[in-house]
């Protein structure tokens, strides 16, 4: 009997079942991790289902912004970012919760075998995403978190409630058409963390013109987009540094696991799981 989803819209391509039932597995809880399609428009009818039948939920696009106002309670973090992509449901009780924060947090360890202690953190992307993730970056230590983003003001917005919260933290906005500025942060940072949906279709652009990237830059990439990008190609090909979205995916679904059951999340199991899951089982 399934007793926690994944829902997003669409959804077909999540790993998140076959990932999340191999730690279900590993730790003898059988498979209840199921996969549903749920549009915005359902989405409060949904939540009521959820209070009544599910233990917990893993919400991914276009769900997290909606769902932090439609919980009944939301742990610290997820008030703080305004997102939330985890629910906890207990005694009728639906408690949001973003381990997405703490998700890139550990991928970027994991990836780079560095910590985040003294490091300029920049972000292609204020969407979703960027919202989610950095406002946990700013609280790990880091020196400055700045913005790359088409919707200058929507940056702003972003880089404004970081700075609420880590008061000395540096933020830095600018566009993509502004080229030396955009230029000028991708040469200072350590870490740039590409957080738009470019690179979910074959056909979509770079986020950022490819010839901005040199040979041996000191900045490593993490792409959020789990399979192949172009931009993961070329960085290939110029030998910076890169990693794919795979391990925010399975460290974000850890922390959920942990967060429904109490069990510390079997990583292995759960890189198995993804690695060999079809999408979408």
């Amino acid at each position: 009997m399934q007793k926690y989803l994944v829902i997003g819209d669409p959804i077909g391509h999540s790993r998140s079942p076959g990932m999340q039932n191999a730690a279900f597995r590993a730790c003898g809880l059988g498979e209840p991790y199921g996969i549903r399609r749920i549009t915005p428009e359902e989405l409060p009818e949904f939540f009521e289902f959820a209070r009544k039948n599910l233990c917990g939920v893993n919400l991914t696009v276009p769900h997290k912004i909606h769902a932090a106002e439609l919980a009944d309670e939301l742990t610290p973090r997820a008030a703080q970012c305004g997102s939330v992509n985890t629910l906890i449901i207990k005694d009728n009780v639906i408690l949001g919760d973003s381990t997405d924060g703490v998700g890139l947090e550990r991928a970027l360890t994991y990836n780079f075998k560095t910590s985040l202690a003294g490091k300029k953190i920049l972000f292609c992307g204020a969407g979703g995403a960027a919202r989610a993730t950095a406002v946990h970056l700013a609280q790990c230590g880091t020196t400055e978190v700045s913005f790359i983003n088409r919707t200058l003001s929507k940056a702003e917005e972003l880089a404004a409630l970081c700075q609420k919260i880590v008061p000395e933290l540096i933020c830095r906005c600018t566009t993509p058409d502004n080229e030396n500025s955009a230029r000028e942060l991708l040469a200072n940072a350590d870490f740039l963390i590409q957080a738009t949906s470019l690179g979910l279709k074959p056909e979509d652009p770079p986020p950022l013109p490819l010839e901005w990237f040199s040979a041996n830059m000191k900045l490593k990439i993490f792409d959020t987009i789990y399979h192949q990008t172009p931009l993961q190609k070329y960085a290939g090909t110029m030998n910076i540094a890169c990693a794919g979205g795979k391990e925010m995916l399975i460290q974000q679904g850890a922390e959920s696991f942990t967060c429904w059951t109490g069990i510390p999340a079997p990583l292995d199991a759960m890189r198995d799981g993804f690695d060999h899951g079809s999408p979408g089982k």
